[in-house]
C-alpha cells in the first residue's frame, strides 16, 4: 500500500516535516529523511503573493509524494481572505489529513469541516493547530471534535498573542504544553510538539522531544529534515524501557491470574497503574 494510501486512524506522527509550499525544489525532497508524515505549508511560509502560486505547486508534486509520504497540506487559518480559496483549490487529491491552524473553539471546527464537505474532501481527517491564548484554553472543545485526529500546539503564535517572551527554558510555554496533552488524551487523539525553529540545534531539539514525550506528546513539528531522525529516536520506546515494560506485563499478567493485584518485580512495586504504563510503552513500539 502506498504510503498515503491507506487510513489516517492508527498513524503515529513521531515527526511531521513541513515545507513551503511555493518551493517545489524543496517540496520533492520531503521523503528523503522519512518523516512520518510531510506538509506542504500554504500558510506562515508562503508570502501573500504567492498564495495562489502554492496551490498550483501544491497540486504538481502531490501525485509523486503522495506514492512516498503520508502528505498533509496546511492551510491558511479559517477567519482569513486564504481559507475559502484554499479549501476550493489547495487540497490535492492523495491527503492523510489537512492542518488547520489557530483553531479555538468547536464551532470553527465545525466550520472548517462544513467547508471541507462542500469542496469534496467529507473524509479529510484534521490536524488541529493550537497556538492561541483561546485555543490552549479552550483546547479541549477542539480535540474532542469527532473530525479532530491529531493537534499540534504552536509556542511561537501561542507566545506572541499572549504578548509574552519567548525563552530557550521553555518556562514560558510549559502549563500551555501540559494543557494541550491534557487535551488530546481527553479527546482520543495524538499531541505534537512545538517547533525547534533554530534547526541547527539538534539538543535543544532532543530535549524538548524528551521533555513533551515524558508529557504525552506522539511527536515533534520539524522544519528541517535533520530534525526527522531525532524525533524518531526520542519519541520511539528504547530497548531498555521494552524490557522493562515486557517483564512488568508478563509479571502482572501472571500475578493476576493467581489472584494477586499487587506484586514485586526486580525491586519496584506494581499494580495496575504500573502495568498499565508498560502495556502502553508496548503497544507504542508497534
Amino acid at each position: 500500500m502506498a504510503p498515503g494510501s491507506g487510513s489516517s486512524t492508527h498513524l503515529v506522527l513521531r515527526s511531521l516535516l513541513f515545507a513551503p509550499g511555493n518551493r517545489a525544489e524543496v517540496l520533492t525532497k520531503l521523503p528523503r529523511s522519512a518523516p512520518s508524515g510531510a506538509v506542504i505549508d500554504l500558510e506562515d511560509a508562503v508570502p501573500s503573493d504567492r498564495k495562489a502560486e502554492a496551490r498550483t505547486i501544491a497540486h504538481q508534486v502531490a501525485p509523486e509524494l503522495v506514492a512516498e509520504v503520508r502528505l498533509f497540506v496546511r492551510i491558511n487559518a479559517a477567519d482569513t481572505d486564504h481559507f475559502a480559496v484554499d479549501v476550493s483549490n489547495g487540497l490535492p487529491a492523495g491527503l492523510t489529513g489537512v492542518v488547520v491552524p489557530k483553531l479555538e473553539s468547536v464551532a470553527t471546527v465545525d466550520a472548517v469541516a462544513a467547508a471541507l464537505d462542500a469542496a469534496g474532501h467529507p473524509d479529510l481527517p484534521i490536524v488541529a493547530g493550537l497556538e492561541t491564548v483561546a485555543g490552549v484554553v479552550d483546547a479541549r472543545t477542539v480535540t474532542t471534535h469527532p473530525r479532530v485526529r491529531w493537534c499540534y500546539f504552536g509556542a511561537e503564535d501561542y507566545i506572541a498573542d499572549l504578548g509574552g517572551v519567548r525563552t530557550p527554558g521553555n518556562h514560558e510555554v510549559a502549563v500551555a504544553r501540559a494543557q494541550i496533552a491534557q487535551a488530546a488524551h481527553l479527546g482520543g487523539i495524538q499531541a505534537i510538539d512545538m517547533v525547534v525553529a533554530d534547526f541547527g540545534d539538534d539538543d535543544r531539539f532532543r530535549r524538548e522531544a524528551i521533555e513533551s514525550r515524558a508529557l504525552g506528546f506522539s511527536g515533534k513539528l520539524c522544519i528541517h529534515p535533520s530534525q526527522v531522525p531525532i524525533a524518531t529516536e526520542a519519541f520511539r520506546p528504547s530497548a531498555d524501557e521494552l524490557a522493562w515494560a515486557t517483564d512488568i506485563a508478563e509479571a502482572y499478567d501472571a500475578a493476576l491470574a493467581t489472584g494477586d493485584a499487587s506484586i514485586a518485580v526486580n525491586g519496584q512495586m506494581v499494580d495496575e497503574p504500573v502495568a498499565r504504563r508498560a502495556r502502553a510503552l508496548l503497544a507504542a513500539a508497534d
